[in-house]
């Protein structure tokens, strides 16, 4: 039992960890987009857009699995 609780404490410290990198990544991508640096045009098109929603919600999924663990914990 003990054993289970410390894997499952790397395994969300290792998940928190990425989601922490992911959202750094995600806050720059804005911040280039929005300043400008970057033309973003290219992912107008329906089909990456859908792209990027689904990948934000697998995101979003994978923080709420990483919240309900610690919290369990």
């Amino acid at each position: 039992m003990l054993q289970d609780r410390k894997l499952l404490s790397r395994f969300a410290v290792a998940l928190g960890g990425f989601l922490i990198f992911v959202g750094i990544v995600v806050i720059g991508g804005f911040l280039i987009g929005f300043l400008g640096v970057v033309d973003f045009s290219i992912v107008e098109s329906e089909n990456l857009q859908s792209l990027f929603l689904g990948l934000l919600l697998a995101i979003g999924l994978v923080d709420l699995v990483a919240g309900i663990i610690l919290w369990r914990r």
